[in-house]
C-alpha cells in the first residue's frame, strides 16, 4: 500500500465524518428550537431524493460484480467508490429522513413544498422508473443505469441549495438554518476533493477518478460554492438580522424562489 493510497483512505475518512456531522447541527438547531422555521422544505425534498440515487449508485458500483466489470471495461482501474462514500450516502439519507420527520413534528409556522419543487421531484422520480425499466428490459446497462441516478444526485446537488439561499436573501436572515452545518459540508467538499486529487495521482488515471464518478467531484465542486455563499450571508450580509425579519413571509419567498423564474 503506497504512501498516497495511505493518505487517501485516511482523508476519505475524514472526509466522511465531516460531510456525515453535517448533517447534525440542523437537527440540534431543529430540536432546540421545535421549530423548522427558516429551513426551505423543498431543500429537504431534494435532498432525500438525491442521497437515495446516491446510495444506489455507490452500492450497485461498489458490490456488483457486473456493473464492476463494465465500469473497468470503458474507465479502467480504480474502481472511484470507497466503503466510506457507500457509508456516507446512507448515512446522509436517514438523517435526511430525521429532519424530514422533525418538519411534521416542530412548528413550521405554514411553510410547505413549492409546487414547482414538488412537479421537478415528480418528473424526476418518473425519470427515473423509465431508465430503470429500460435496464431491466435490456435496452440500457446497468452502467448507464447507476449513472443516470448519479446524474440525477448531481442535478439535485446543484438545485437543492438555491431555494435555501433565496429564503436567506429574501428574509434577509439565516435564522434557523445551521451554520454549523455549512462549515462541516464545505470541509467534507475541500477533503472529498482531495482524495480525489491523490486517487488520481497514486493510479495515473485522472479520466477514470473524476470521470469515471463525476457525482462525487460535482458534489464537492457544489457543496464548496454555494457553503461560501451561505457563509457569506451569515457572516457578512446577514449578521444581524432584524427581530421580525427573519421571519417575516417565509411561505411566500419559499414560493417565489421558483413560481418567479428565479429557479
Amino acid at each position: 500500500m503506497s504512501a498516497l493510497s495511505i493518505a487517501s483512505f485516511v482523508i476519505g475518512y475524514l472526509y466522511f465524518a465531516a460531510w456525515s456531522l453535517s448533517f447534525y447541527p440542523q437537527v440540534i438547531t431543529n430540536f432546540r428550537r421545535k421549530s423548522v422555521v427558516g429551513l426551505s422544505f423543498d431543500f429537504l425534498y431534494f435532498n432525500v431524493t438525491g442521497y437515495i440515487c446516491y446510495s444506489v449508485f455507490n452500492a450497485v458500483l461498489f458490490w456488483s460484480p457486473l456493473v464492476k466489470e463494465e465500469y473497468l471495461n470503458k474507465y479502467g482501474p480504480p474502481i472511484p467508490v470507497h466503503i466510506n462514500d457507500i457509508a456516507f450516502a446512507f448515512h446522509g439519507f436517514v438523517l435526511t429522513a430525521i429532519t424530514v420527520i422533525q418538519c411534521f413534528i416542530y412548528d413550521r409556522a405554514g411553510q410547505k413544498n413549492s409546487i414547482v419543487g414538488i412537479l421537478i421531484g415528480i418528473l424526476l422520480w418518473a425519470s427515473i422508473v423509465v431508465i430503470v425499466g429500460l435496464g431491466a428490459a435490456g435496452t440500457f446497462s446497468w452502467l448507464f443505469v447507476i449513472y443516470y441516478l448519479s446524474y440525477v444526485k448531481l442535478f439535485i446537488t446543484f438545485i437543492k441549495y438555491v431555494p435555501q439561499a433565496f429564503m436567506n436573501f429574501k428574509r434577509k436572515s439565516t435564522v434557523g438554518w445551521s451554520i454549523g452545518n455549512v462549515l462541516l459540508d464545505f470541509t467534507g467538499g475541500v477533503l472529498s476533493l482531495l482524495q480525489m486529487c491523490l486517487d488520481s495521482i497514486d493510479s495515473d488515471n485522472w479520466k477514470g477518478v473524476f470521470f469515471g464518478d463525476p457525482v462525487k467531484f460535482g458534489l464537492s465542486i457544489f457543496s464548496i460554492a454555494f457553503d461560501l455563499l451561505f457563509m457569506t450571508q451569515h457572516y457578512i450580509l446577514y449578521r444581524n438580522p432584524s427581530s421580525s425579519g427573519g421571519y417575516k413571509n417565509i411561505q411566500e419567498d419559499d414560493e417565489t424562489v421558483f413560481v418567479k423564474g428565479q429557479f
